[in-house]
């Protein structure tokens, strides 16, 4: 599907990494709003705006290495696709990325939300405490809701972006237009966004461990889901809609710009 003068293992491992780790620091405070407008106690008792960079270093360990592990995995998945279907190709290419990118993301979200919430002080704390209660396997509780939300996302942020910046992003002469490309990046997201914020929701909860009761959440994706609902009404399954759009929509931009900038800039010095 792809063209070999095109696709580089190197440049997509290289460039992913900078483009996680770009938009991972830039909107970090957003995405803590959101995370405490998802928690059960409610956004104010989480923390409110206070601290809002709390939880970046489990980020920063895990943001390069899973943007590179995605891109990587997209972009080989990718070539290897059928030319004449290139639909399926993108969604995939976008599945078997997210599944493994979610390998690294998973322990370093479940960290993240834990003290975005105000469930510890630091990092060290957070790991310990976790690793002491739940073992190992609590570093991946959240991984198959995870995939669940990811898959999902990536079906339809993946395609759409692809078809958009197949019809927008390139001029008569076939040359593409970076910025172009990341706005499309952006749109595809939001859209993506918006549809799948119940599963985000439930991927939070089931992170956070238990309800403001002390209850803890199954790990299962639909029974997570209709205990929300039956809990908290239809309106908790949307929790966070706003923040996410505003949050995936701007990290399109800066995400996908910064993965089409570096690709490009690799690309000139051959690698």
């Amino acid at each position: 599907m792809g063209d070999p003068l095109e696709f580089s293992f190197v440049r997509s491992l290289v460039a992913g990494a900078a483009a996680g780790t770009a938009v991972d620091v830039i909107l970090f405070p957003l995405d803590t709003i959101k995370t405490r407008s998802q928690a059960p106690n409610g956004f104010w008792k989480a923390g409110g705006f206070r601290g809002v960079y709390k939880g970046l270093g489990p980020v920063l360990i895990g943001s390069a290495p899973g943007a590179a592990i995605f891109f990587s995995t997209y972009e080989s998945v990718k070539y290897l696709m059928p030319a004449d279907r290139p639909t399926f190709g993108h969604m995939t290419a976008a599945c078997a990325g997210e599944v493994a990118a979610c390998l690294v993301r998973v322990p370093t979200e479940t960290l993240k939300q834990r003290l975005q919430a105000g469930m510890h002080k630091g990092m060290v704390e957070a790991a310990s405490t976790l690793l002491k209660n739940e073992g190992v396997r609590g570093l991946y509780t959240g991984y198959p809701v995870t995939v669940a939300r990811e898959i999902p996302f990536a079906l339809i942020q993946f395609p759409l972006w692809e078809s958009l910046k197949t019809r927008f992003a390139y001029d008569e002469q076939g040359q593409k237009n970076d910025f172009a490309a990341s706005l499309c990046g952006a749109a595809s997201g939001a859209l993506a966004a918006a549809v799948t914020t119940p599963l985000d929701v439930a991927k939070t909860r089931v992170m956070l461990g238990k309800d403001k009761h002390g209850v803890p959440y199954d790990h299962r994706v639909i029974a997570t889901l209709a205990r929300i609902h039956k809990d908290e009404g239809f309106r908790a399954l949307l929790s966070g809609l706003f923040p996410r759009v505003k949050i995936i929509g701007m990290g399109g931009l800066i995400f996908f710009g910064a993965y089409e900038h570096m690709g490009s800039f690799l690309a000139a010095r051959g690698l």
